[in-house]
């Protein structure tokens, strides 16, 4: 029987408690200036005292990230479409897909600033480059992965090769491509919130530079914790989708996890 989700997350729950309990209680002996490192139960009263003020720069961030995340999810399947439908595009545009992630965005956030402003379009591009690659190999790896006799048994009836890909490889493909989904989703928030370090005028990225400058280390704090926060929610919501969009490999993996877990506790 599968365990609930609380269940689940308890080691993780208790993990957390006890970090935090061994923060606050070093920074309260040893006397630590909230400049240089503030104690948890600091960072969660100023942060909620600025709520209003933190909240303000989420909003963009968020808006940054699903434009650029949208637009990574957009170019990554038409990439691996085009991997799958030909060996030559594989050959040619596989290993510049490759070569694109050594590009340190370090490098190419600035330039996207020059070339197209402060506004949204250059954080969301700057998420759409961090994000798009483990979105692309999800996809191709699924396609890979697909079952070969049931494209064979479509082709033996008279399908043709579109057909044969929207009907078995699409949705063969698509744990792999939610598996890919998760990894990107990951970084999403922290390129955002890099090219808003570059140049913004709102953002959490803003926001954390103006605080360091003031040398509200709690605030920064704050603004960290939200962000990790977002990141996690962005992350389950990938299991909720993706128990909609193909509930019967959640119930797979479910059924195996319990399987394991059974086994175990023999």
């Amino acid at each position: 029987m599968s365990r609930s989700p609380i269940a689940r997350a308890l080691p993780a729950l208790l993990l957390a408690a006890v970090i935090l309990v061994a923060w606050e209680s070093y920074v309260r002996a040893a006397e630590v200036r909230p400049q240089v490192l503030p104690a948890p139960s600091r960072v969660l009263t100023e942060g909620w005292a600025f709520r209003d003020l933190i909240w303000s720069h989420v909003v963009p961030t968020l808006a940054e990230t699903a434009i650029g995340f949208s637009l990574a999810i957009l170019v990554g399947t038409a990439a691996a479409v085009g991997i799958d439908f030909s060996m030559t595009v594989r050959r040619a545009l596989y290993p510049v897909l490759v070569a694109s992630q050594a590009i340190p965005v370090v490098a190419v956030a600035p330039l996207l600033v020059l070339w197209f402003g402060f506004g949204i379009v250059p954080k969301a591009l700057v998420v759409a480059l961090v994000t798009f690659f483990p979105i692309t190999v999800g996809w191709v790896d699924g396609f890979a992965a697909t079952e070969r006799a049931a494209s064979n048994l479509l082709r033996s009836m008279g399908a043709s090769r579109w057909q044969v890909f929207r009907l078995v490889r699409v949705p063969g493909a698509l744990p792999s491509f939610f598996s890919g989904l998760r990894i990107a989703i990951t970084y999403a928030v922290v390129g955002a919130i890099f090219a808003e370090y570059v140049g913004a005028k709102r953002g959490l990225g803003i926001f954390m530079q103006l605080q360091q400058n003031a040398f509200r280390t709690d605030l920064v704090m704050a603004a960290v914790a939200v962000t990790a926060v977002i990141s996690v929610a962005l992350f389950l919501a990938t299991y909720a989708v993706e128990r909609a969009a193909i509930p019967w490999h959640a119930a797979a993996r479910a059924a195996r996890s319990g399987s394991a877990t059974n086994g175990n506790a023999r």
